[in-house]
């Protein structure tokens, strides 16, 4: 089994996300021996903006490629995926980019368009510092999660979890709540998939 572990906070030893994938790799890790796992922090080596290669030496096809490839090997992706002013951080962004190439990843075919990336699980780590659920005033408020879910699905990947943190800028005591009911439900993702 192959695992892409994806990080894309800016904030270092500070990150929730970053917090939440390690512990749901390490969990992978602890339950499946031999688990290959390829790691990739879009914040110590970010990806530049997406733009036309310049040719068949540009190194940012050569990176493209790379990228493309760690996404197609995987059979489990987790993602770290902080919410930035309501949506995803420019860094995650830009991997995506990367991953969403027509003929790669989808194709658009006389019946619209069709994933061609399916079959693998993706979980995503999401920390917030508000609180965005479903039925709460911010609830509209929410492109990160609608976001995630859309592009996945768009690649034909329909099997997507969310591990989630909310209202982590809300204090201390509301900050280690969400943290511990984020990790208590990793190993439920498991047991999910046993």
């Amino acid at each position: 089994m192959k695992l892409l572990h994806i990080d894309a906070s800016a904030l270092g030893a500070y990150s929730v996300s970053r917090g939440l994938t390690s512990a749901i790799v390490a969990e992978f890790t602890r339950n499946h021996p031999g688990l290959e796992v390829t790691y990739r922090d879009l914040h110590a080596t970010p990806l530049g903006h997406w733009a036309l290669p310049a040719g068949e030496n540009d190194p940012a096809a050569a990176e493209s490629d790379a990228v493309m490839e760690e996404f197609l090997a995987a059979d489990v992706v987790v993602i770290g995926a902080p919410m930035y002013n309501f949506s995803i951080s420019s860094s995650l962004k830009a991997w995506i980019d990367r991953i969403a190439v027509a003929g790669k990843t989808f194709r658009y075919t006389a019946a619209g368009p069709e994933g061609l990336a399916g079959g693998k699980r993706v979980i995503i780590a999401s920390s917030r510092g508000g609180i965005y659920a479903d039925g709460t005033p911010a609830a509209a408020m929410d492109f990160q999660e609608p976001y995630l879910r859309a592009v996945l699905g768009f690649l034909g990947v329909t099997d997507v979890e969310f591990v989630r943190a909310e209202g982590v800028s809300r204090g201390d005591e509301q900050k280690t709540a969400a943290i511990g009911n984020a990790v208590a439900g990793i190993s439920g993702l498991l047991r999910k998939a046993a």
